[in-house]
């Protein structure tokens, strides 16, 4: 982990360096953190959804990948997951076969969050998704 940057306790955010430890270190960033907002019914499903786009932006990018989670306050309450990385190009969700080993990183984030997308940044690209807060 590369650093950490903690603002009022809405928003938590990591850079990772590009390396084979990259998701596993995310995942229990981001497993850490929901549990200090009393968000743990969410860590399972967070943890794997942030560990597919972390392992998509080693495959894929070279340099810093980003994780962002912010907990929303109001009516429609949500968590916001972002994993950003220095790769401009948009990620595609495609169908995988039976027999293919990968592509199916996306499908999962869209069959599980609430909404998903993409958006292009000054520095690459964000993939975001967002999951319904309990209660």
């Amino acid at each position: 982990m590369i650093g950490v940057f903690d603002a009022v306790g809405d928003c938590a955010e990591w850079t990772f360096a590009a390396e084979p430890g990259a998701a596993r270190a995310a995942r229990a960033a981001v497993r850490g953190r929901l549990r200090t907002w009393c968000l743990d019914s969410l860590g399972d499903l967070t943890a794997l959804l942030v560990s597919e786009l972390v392992t998509n932006s080693l495959c894929h990018a070279a340099g810093p990948i980003g994780v962002r989670l912010v907990r929303t306050a109001g009516p429609g309450d949500v968590l916001l997951v972002e994993v950003s990385d220095p790769l401009p190009d948009l990620p595609l969700a495609r169908e995988a076969r039976a027999e293919d080993e990968n592509g199916r990183g996306l499908m999962l984030v869209a069959l599980t969050s609430r909404r998903w997308g993409t958006r292009p940044c000054a520095s690459g690209k964000t993939v975001w998704f967002e999951l319904a807060l309990p209660g």
